[in-house]
């Protein structure tokens, strides 16, 4: 009698240190077989896998992308999708009855949720009275003559990490932008920042929420921190997790707010760049969340412990020949937390 074939799961995002803590987490259990797959022949997670799983994929923003993505998995009897990059999710995710078609359940959130997420307006919409949020206005003649406590943060209703974000100092030159809906003005929160990494489970219970301090950053990723135990933090991303309506991984960014109270930044509906962090601390996020999207049992509560770590560079060596050349360009879409 032969045991159960693997579970097929697909990983897209290799070259990024989220689709690399993700490829390493599941490729650690004998019972999965992790095919792995990125715009860019050169992503360093593609050789985490085995030749025969290496996939070439188009640019998440293509329009074949998605099409794509479904040809593959049904080609590769692919079970479950996991994808790492932020521009890649509403559409899979608005497809998602198209994957379950072919084979392949999606390990992300709702459509609603993942939209609702990238555009930095609509969350704190739907966040206030659930949790502290920023005072938040959309950069009209409306928004610039409120009475704002300067300085205040400028930013793009969308995009990852800091990129576009600013610091007004006044009244004159916050009217020196003039007027564009594409961003917004926010309340400035002076306190320390923190991101949580939350799993919650299919029917919205939250099963972990690990706060962790972002010491040291580069390009937008966590390369030293630690894990703390903070109830208020905790606390403060699993009410903006109920509020999203959030099923499977988010990283819920939070700063203190001149009360002294957690307030919510943004949230980034994936799979977060320093997960090997909260994965080592006891909580390893891509393995629960497989076993969720299979309909398996998990603990209705995951603890961790404080921890620290701190990043350094890896090689991996392999022959020329075994490189796979692609056209598309270096993989740059998401940068993690």
């Amino acid at each position: 009698m032969t045991g159960a074939a693997p579970t097929r799961v697909l990983v897209t995002g290799a070259g990024g240190p989220a689709g690399v803590a993700v490829i390493r987490s599941l490729v650690a259990r004998p019972d999965v077989e992790v095919l792995a797959a990125d715009m860019d022949g050169w992503a360093s997670g593609l050789y985490l896998v085995a030749a025969e799983n290496r996939r070439i994929v188009p640019p998440g923003r293509s329009a074949v992308f998605v099409d794509e993505l479904i040809r593959m998995c049904r080609d590769d009897r692919v079970d479950v999708l996991f994808s790492t990059v932020d521009v890649e999710l509403p559409g899979l995710a608005e497809r998602r009855d198209d994957l379950r078609a072919v084979g392949a359940l999606l390990a992300a959130p709702s459509h609603d949720t993942l939209v609702t997420c990238l555009d930095k307006h609509a969350l704190v919409k739907r966040v206030e009275g659930s949790a502290r949020v920023p005072v938040t206005r959309l950069l009209n003649g409306e928004g610039v003559g409120a009475d704002w406590r300067f300085p205040v943060i400028v930013k793009p209703r969308s995009g990852a990490g800091s990129r576009g974000v600013r610091l007004v100092a006044d009244r004159v030159a916050l009217e020196e932008l003039g007027v564009d809906e594409s961003l917004i003005i926010q309340e400035n929160l002076p306190g320390d920042e923190f991101s949580v990494d939350v799993l919650a489970g299919l029917d919205g219970e939250v099963i972990a929420a690990v706060p962790r301090s972002r010491e040291r950053v580069d390009s937008g990723v966590s390369i030293a921190g630690r894990t703390v135990k903070r109830a208020e933090l905790s606390d403060t991303a699993a009410a903006v997790a109920r509020a999203i309506g959030l099923t499977g991984v988010a990283n819920v960014q939070l700063r203190y707010s001149s009360e002294g109270v957690p307030a919510l930044l943004e949230v980034n509906p994936r799979f977060p760049g320093a997960l090997p962090l909260t994965i080592a601390s006891g909580v390893d996020m891509p393995s629960l969340l497989l076993d969720l999207v299979l309909g398996r049992p998990v603990p209705s509560r995951v603890e961790f412990e404080e921890l620290a770590n701190v990043r350094y560079l890896e090689d991996v060596f392999l022959p020329p020949a075994e490189v796979i050349v692609s056209e598309n360009a270096a993989h740059t879409e998401g940068p993690g937390e």
